[in-house]
């Protein structure tokens, strides 16, 4: 009941909470009202940096999200050039997220890191697709052992100024490993080749770590829904 209810906290996290914290006595010993503010501003803290239990499927052939967050983009783009990944265009999946989601970025897929690029940019509103191109961002290549390679990218946003990762090249990684975070709001955009279907729709909302994106078995076409 424990593990359903209270969610650890990310280590990037901590340091935020005990700066806060101690702020907020700070703030109680010069005035009452601003001690409270102070503490509502902590426990938000302690909430944003929320790292809960996830159950993640382990099929060969599926891409799970890495990202708690609204689909925002589901269409064909080129993947980021800084990885090489050629320019015929695949299918992207943009996922956004808001302040109030959680942060912790997953592994999409199981393989080994085949490259890691940071690019510095702009800090627009990470929901629009502009934001994939002209934002901060780290684009991350996963080769897998016996499927096609996959890209994912973590993008800063319109609040958020700093992306954590902990990945590095040429390390191999689990599907819905923990592999970093974006601090305050974000985006993060998932590059599925052939034969990958797509299994989600534009405003679905998504489970970092649970929710299946894409199937290379599926045999389907595109999916389509409705808000209500």
């Amino acid at each position: 009941m424990i593990r359903q209810t209270l969610a650890p906290l990310h280590p990037d996290g901590w340091k935020f909470v005990v700066v806060a914290g101690i702020v907020t006595l700070i703030l109680f010993l010069l005035w009452g009202p601003w001690g409270w503010l102070g503490l509502i501003a902590t426990l938000w803290v302690a909430y944003f940096f929320r790292d809960p239990w996830r159950v993640t499927p382990t099929r060969p052939g599926l891409i799970v999200s890495p990202a708690d967050g609204v689909v925002v983009a589901l269409g064909p783009a080129p993947p980021p050039p800084e990885l090489g990944m050629g320019t015929l265009p695949v299918t992207r999946i943009g996922i956004f997220l808001n302040l109030f989601d959680v942060h912790v970025a997953r592994a999409p897929i199981a393989g080994r890191v085949a490259a890691l690029r940071y690019t510095k940019g702009r800090f627009i509103n990470a929901s629009l697709d502009k934001a994939s191109e002209h934002n901060e961002r780290l684009a991350i290549r996963i080769t897998p052992e016996a499927e096609p390679e996959i890209a994912f990218v973590l993008i800063a946003g319109l609040v958020a100024r700093r992306i954590v990762c902990g990945l590095d090249a040429g390390q191999s990684v689990a599907v819905g490993q923990r592999v970093g975070i974006i601090r305050f709001g974000s985006r993060v955009d998932v590059y599925c080749p052939p034969p990958y279907v797509p299994l989600v729709m534009l405003g679905q909302r998504m489970v970092a770590g649970e929710t299946v994106l894409a199937d290379r078995e599926a045999r389907e076409p595109p999916r389509s829904g409705f808000s209500h």
